[in-house]
């Protein structure tokens, strides 16, 4: 693209830039709220746009604006900050027809909230409560063979259980009634009622059943609703309050809508039922300054000993990742050193990910530490739009318009 920077430009001058660019932000801090405000919370708000011409804030702005353009996209809400400094934070498009896309807008942030799951595990093992390798039939003891699958596994996606999305009678149910309400025990049940894909932690394979039930695990654990548990050890004191939970459809005011084609016709799809994406506790919204909040304090381990940062990066899944007879390659992708699944998070190349997509929905929050840079994107579609992590592709570009020797690759 012709606002990215060339490839030869240094580290310092990035760094330069950027640190330059925030110190003379008179926008929102990463937590979302004005200085000198008492710590009051004030709503997710725009940032001054650049003026026309060079600048880390103006290459942001273009990258979108291109990225909107090419991808036929309804919105693009985006921020990026370093070191919890505000660069840019804008909305682009539309929530819906004459209604303008504006940065306080709430949207379902999907597997983010898994992100929070992995992360509340490892602090309550932090806290002594919990040790990684126990078997998750001390707690859930109906699950079958629950005694060979173990926490990190649910956390780390290593337990070889089907992955119920995919499979043609649940995709069924969801396209012929997308406002039912799921259950905990009925999408386990679809997963269990699969043969399992390989023996537990000895290959690698996304299931969403794994999160279902390691919410119910962490809920045994503590004796803890899963929302207040999430909002205690993450979401509270990472200061997102924005971030919540809901047990139904509903998303607070001002919100994103989203529409999909995914049934054949372009159609709105806000306030389908999200219930089948997570565990029931962990099926939340957000706004565009929380995401990338929780970009920064999740990336950077903020939450967490130095050890069981080490483990949500890394908590074994580096080499796994192999096709078998019932996983194929597109299922069991390869874990490799530069890319690979943590504990609720992906690690690409030099940064911390997670980018969730579903009902019409595209988002992205993506943290580089070693230059504490925190990137979010959310999206929405419009009919001629093509299906894909339209919101990460965007993070994509940002990352090599503004930090080019950090590129962020594709897993798998």
């Amino acid at each position: 693209m012709t606002s990215a920077r060339s490839p030869r430009r240094s580290r310092r001058a990035v760094v330069a830039a950027l640190t330059a660019l925030v110190a003379l932000s008179t926008s929102v801090t990463a937590a979302g709220s004005a200085a000198g405000d008492g710590g009051h919370r004030r709503a997710c708000t725009g940032s001054r746009l650049p003026d026309h011409g060079n600048g880390t804030a103006r290459d942001v702005l273009r990258v979108a604006e291109q990225a909107m353009a090419d991808m036929d996209l309804k919105s693009v809400i985006l921020r990026v900050t370093v070191d919890g400094r505000d660069v840019l934070t804008t909305a682009l498009g539309e929530s819906m027809t004459g209604v303008p896309a504006d940065p306080a807008m709430h949207f379902r942030n999907g597997n983010v909230a898994i992100s929070y799951m992995g992360t509340a595990l490892l602090r309550l093992v932090d806290q002594g409560k919990v040790g990684l390798d126990d078997p998750v039939s001390r707690w859930l003891p109906d699950l079958p063979n629950g005694a060979k699958i173990t926490l990190r596994m649910l956390a780390a996606s290593t337990t070889g259980l089907a992955d119920y999305v995919p499979l043609p009678k649940f995709q069924q149910a969801v396209s012929a009634n997308p406002f039912r309400q799921w259950t905990a025990d009925e999408l386990v049940a679809l997963s269990t009622d699969e043969p399992r894909w390989y023996d537990p932690g000895t290959n690698w394979s996304y299931s969403h059943a794994n999160f279902v039930l390691l919410g119910a695990a962490l809920e045994k654990i503590t004796g803890t609703r899963l929302d207040v548990l999430l909002r205690k050890q993450v979401t509270g004191p990472l200061g997102l309050r924005e971030t919540r939970n809901s047990f139904t459809p509903d998303i607070p005011e001002p919100v994103l809508h989203a529409f999909t084609a995914d049934r054949g016709t372009y159609e709105e799809s806000t306030f389908w039922n999200p219930s089948w994406t997570t565990a029931p506790g962990a099926v939340q919204t957000t706004d565009i300054c929380d995401l990338a909040r929780s970009a920064a304090g999740l990336g950077s381990g903020e939450l967490l000993s130095p050890a069981s940062y080490k483990e949500l990066l890394n908590p074994g899944t580096v080499g796994l990742g192999h096709v078998t007879p019932k996983c194929p390659a597109t299922v069991c992708l390869t874990n490799t050193e530069a890319t690979h699944y943590g504990m609720g998070v992906v690690v690409l190349g030099d940064w911390i990910s997670q980018h969730p997509l579903f009902f019409g929905y595209s988002a992205s929050m993506d943290y580089l530490p070693s230059e504490r840079l925190a990137i979010a994107v959310s999206t929405t579609q419009d009919p001629t739009a093509k299906d894909g992590h339209t919101a990460h592709v965007i993070a994509q570009r940002i990352a090599a318009a503004i930090a080019p020797e950090h590129p962020i690759p594709d897993f798998g």
